[in-house]
């Protein structure tokens, strides 16, 4: 699949990754997981913490399929609003998944701290403005849901957005202790620190074959050998579509770019997270060299031909909209790119299991918060793996109603 085009920030940032063999053996092991970006990554973080023998492998370099044009905004609410997946699952299913986020952002940051390398994980609150009428509507939703269930957030008048930015809008959620944090390196410290464990880390391993029967699983490698396995997770991103479509599955396309540094935030009360209510949205956060992510303008296309030509397009929009909320900070894109965006019909990140695949687990960590949402099915699958079950399971699961 022809994930992303233009070009990347993120691998500036670690010109000289850890790199990893290719396999050139047939090799046993009781978990096999492939896919060596952060949904893989986090399953094996949470796996080297047990007895089971694992083995990731990736097609590519590490960290280089969806991960590296990741915007990485930390956040415990997604696309589809909370009030939504109320309406849609029942309130205790829905604050269920939002508490499990808002734990996965805490253990992110746990990994961050212990990680060798640094992740530029940093603590941010969030402004969620409303685009319009109708967007103050849906934000009074969300914040009875969110008040009732004590998440910490505040409701914003326009006349406190104007005291706090450059802007003025009908009304904000302003959200607490979400994050920010550079998936590339993220990444690569988990693997590492996986690997120290036990783990065998294995790149530029491509999948062609698999048999697999009713106690093993064995796939084939493009070069000729073989990984016998009890339990394979298969956290290929969105290329796991290629190993089995799922219907609750949407692909479409999505754009950012990333500015010069810059020197002054004063008119960024805090450098905070900044989205919005329309759909699709616009959003924006700093980085630790003090350069702007903007990405967004979400379109409907699965062709990479027609993503990449309205990209140098969508980098002149996404200039031009922040200007519309910083017309003061003097921008310009130093990176940018098009990249193939995963979501689900449901808003709801999937666990697949299906009938095809015995003894495979699918991560479809799709949505807007995907490193959030795979650390939180990882973390389902490592207790799925080995206490045999997780209370979370049957919400994920693809048979959900």
């Amino acid at each position: 699949m022809n994930l992303h085009s233009g070009k990347f920030y993120w691998q500036t940032t670690l010109p000289n990754p850890p790199a990893y063999p290719v396999l050139e053996e047939n090799i046993n092991c009781d978990v096999l997981i492939i896919g060596g970006g952060c949904s893989g990554a986090h399953c094996a973080n949470f796996l080297s913490d047990t007895d089971l023998k694992v083995v990731v492998i990736d097609k590519r370099k590490i960290g280089t399929g969806s991960t590296c044009v990741n915007t990485a905004l930390i956040q415990y609410l997604g696309d589809k609003m909370l009030f939504e997946l109320v309406n849609s699952f029942g309130e205790d299913a829905a604050i269920l998944h939002t508490k499990l986020c808002e734990e996965a952002i805490n253990d992110i940051e746990k990994a961050s701290l212990t990680s060798d390398i640094d992740t530029e994980f940093k603590r941010r609150d969030s402004l969620y403005y409303a685009s319009d009428h109708e967007g103050n509507e849906k934000l009074k939703k969300e914040f009875y849901y969110l008040q009732k269930h004590d998440f910490k957030v505040d409701w914003l008048t326009k006349e406190q957005i104007r005291k706090r930015y450059s802007f003025e809008k009908e009304s904000a959620l302003y959200i607490y202790n979400d994050g920010e944090i550079n998936p590339f390196k993220y990444t690569h410290g988990l693997l590492l620190h996986a690997q120290k464990k036990g783990i065998q880390i294995f790149e530029n391993t491509k999948i062609s074959g698999k048999k697999l029967q009713k106690t093993v699983a064995t796939f084939y490698t493009e070069n000729g050998y073989s990984i016998q396995a009890r339990y394979v997770i298969i956290a290929a991103g969105y290329e796991g579509l290629e190993f089995k479509l799922e219907k609750n599955s949407v692909i479409s396309s999505t754009y950012a770019v990333v500015t010069n540094p810059v020197e002054d935030f004063t008119n960024w009360y805090k450098q905070t997270l900044i989205w919005e209510t329309a759909r699709p949205y616009i959003y924006m956060r700093t980085t630790q060299d003090h350069r702007i992510i903007i990405g967004g303008l979400d379109v409907n296309t699965t062709y990479p031909d027609d993503r990449d030509a309205k990209i140098i397009h969508k980098k002149e929009q996404l200039i031009e909209e922040f200007n519309h909320l910083f017309p003061n900070i003097v921008v310009y894109p130093e990176f940018y790119l098009g990249a193939f965006y995963g979501g689900t019909h449901d808003g709801l990140p999937i666990i697949g299991e299906y009938e095809e695949f015995p003894n495979c687990y699918f991560l479809f960590a799709y949505g807007d918060n995907g490193l959030v949402y795979s650390n939180a099915l990882a973390k389902i699958m490592r207790d799925v793996l080995v206490n045999g079950s997780h209370p979370a399971m049957d919400l994920y699961h693809q048979t959900r109603s």
